[in-house]
């Protein structure tokens, strides 16, 4: 790769491309706005554009449109974001949109795109049980319906009917870190 990085996000692009952005460089602690191309048919890695701000341990959500959507994060500080910006393969630029709810900013996030194309965003390392949902047409975040458990490191899987199957992860129970065999589903 173009740089050392951890905490990265990565996302096949509908050109078969990956792109590959933002994480930790080579120092933890030290968060990147850099982004790179991986290309399978050269097995070649490139760079592309720069995030708009350095994040780590974000969200990036394919979006039905070939842009990708990354969200949350940790900042180069360990502050959290609620910020949000887009990666558009056919300029290799990304662009701000709209931020999430700055009272929940999310890192150790899940999002998963629904059958409608909006985004759901869900969760994180702050373990909190909120959620939101990204339309990509206003390039907006609203609030949606908050999961029964506070969650981080949860799958979140989208089912054949469009509802989401959130399962496991870690949240707090009597003050201890512990991991959950809970499971709950998002109804859309």
């Amino acid at each position: 790769m173009e740089a050392a990085r951890s905490g990265s996000v990565a996302t096949l692009l509908p050109d078969g491309r990956v792109l590959i952005a933002g994480g930790y460089g080579g120092v933890v602690d030290q968060a990147l706005s850099s982004a790179e191309l991986y290309d399978p048919a050269t097995g070649r890695f490139s760079p592309t554009g720069n995030l708009t701000e350095e994040r780590s341990d974000a969200t990036a959500t394919l979006l039905a449109d070939g842009r990708v959507l990354i969200a949350g994060g940790d900042l180069l500080t360990g502050g959290v974001l609620a910020s949000a910006e887009l990666y558009d393969p056919a300029t290799g630029t990304f662009r701000p949109t709209g931020s999430m709810d700055p009272a929940s900013p999310r890192d150790g996030a899940s999002a998963i795109r629904l059958n409608d194309g909006r985004v759901l965003i869900l969760g994180g390392s702050q373990l909190t049980n909120t959620a939101e949902l990204y339309n990509p047409a206003t390039g907006s975040f609203t609030s949606a319906a908050s999961m029964a458990s506070q969650r981080s490191g949860f799958t979140a899987t989208l089912l054949p009917d469009g509802r989401v199957l959130i399962a496991g992860g870690w949240g707090v129970v009597a003050g201890n870190a512990v991991g959950l065999a809970s499971a709950e589903l998002y109804e859309p």
